[in-house]
């Protein structure tokens, strides 16, 4: 055990060494909050507090440290991350827990490429020094499964998933996008250590910029393993807040509790977010990378 928490140890005095050297500034936000995500697939974990002094409410323990970050990068904050655990609901498997230690930070003047290019910088020094590989999404399901995924419709998939024996009860094609890359893709990154998959479909952009078909985001892959989540920023109030309409109409359609936009978020935007790129990196997948 002692091994373990040496190991810990100094991988992250090694990730903030490799911050204070760039001058990328180490931050500390809020735990708890009073919205919870409107993110489709998180699930928050509310609490009641102040129930003894006649205060009570509802509160909610973050999911991830984005929003509270980039209020701060809207503010003006220049370079920062942030290493803190993180909480959510219905997470259970090998590689999944509803509490675990994230990375994240945000480079400004970066785009998706120049921010792979830093974190290879990054795991070099935590000690991978595997081969790069950096393949499209449509590339790799060209490659490995002779998909044309950005030019497949929704009832062309569902043929391919009901001829492997997969279930095509979905709602949107980004999640028989996910299942089929579970199934057909997952398993060949194996092969390739230190791979990064860039251009997502428009249909999973999440929080990044999307142009023509892709979503300018990225997942980092050490041995088969997806260790990390990066986009390129949206900068727009505008653009947050018909993400997060869109995202909770699509939590009503699952049946999934009715969520309010996170105004307090949004009433930070009284101009753009810096041009930047970020990453959540998932610390605990990390350090099993780690020898």
């Amino acid at each position: 055990m002692r091994n373990v928490l040496i190991k810990r140890q100094r991988v992250i005095q090694k990730i903030r060494r490799f911050f204070e050297q760039q001058a990328v500034l180490e931050v500390q936000t809020p735990t708890l909050l009073n919205t919870p995500t409107s993110d489709v697939y998180i699930d928050s974990i509310s609490l009641n507090i102040n129930a003894n002094i006649g205060m009570q409410s509802t509160q909610y323990l973050h999911t991830s440290p984005e929003l509270e970050m980039k209020k701060l990068l809207v503010q003006g904050s220049g370079d920062i991350y942030q290493i803190c655990q993180v909480f959510r609901d219905n997470e259970y498997g090998e590689c999944n827990s509803n509490e675990f230690t994230l990375l994240e930070y945000y480079r400004l003047g970066f785009d998706v490429h120049q921010l792979m290019a830093d974190m290879v910088n990054l795991l070099q020094i935590l000690g991978i020094q595997d081969k790069v590989y950096q393949l499209s999404y449509a590339q790799v399901f060209s490659q490995y499964a002779d998909i044309d995924i950005l030019n497949t419709d929704f009832a062309s998939l569902k043929v391919i998933a009901l001829k492997l024996g997969l279930s095509t009860d979905f709602a949107w094609i980004e999640e028989l996008q996910m299942l089929l890359f579970v199934h057909l893709i997952e398993p060949k990154l194996k092969n390739l250590p230190l791979c990064f998959i860039y251009d997502y479909p428009r249909s999973q952009s999440a929080l990044a910029k999307t142009e023509h078909q892709v979503a300018h985001r990225f997942e980092l892959y050490l041995n088969g393993i997806e260790v990390a989540n990066g986009y390129d920023e949206l900068q727009t109030k505008g653009e947050y807040q018909q993400v997060f309409m869109r995202e909770i109409a699509k939590r009503k359609q699952l049946g999934k509790p009715i969520l309010q936009i996170d105004t307090l978020f949004l009433s930070k935007f009284n101009k753009p977010l810096p041009q930047c790129a970020g990453v959540a990196i998932g610390v605990d997948r990390l350090l099993a990378q780690i020898s």
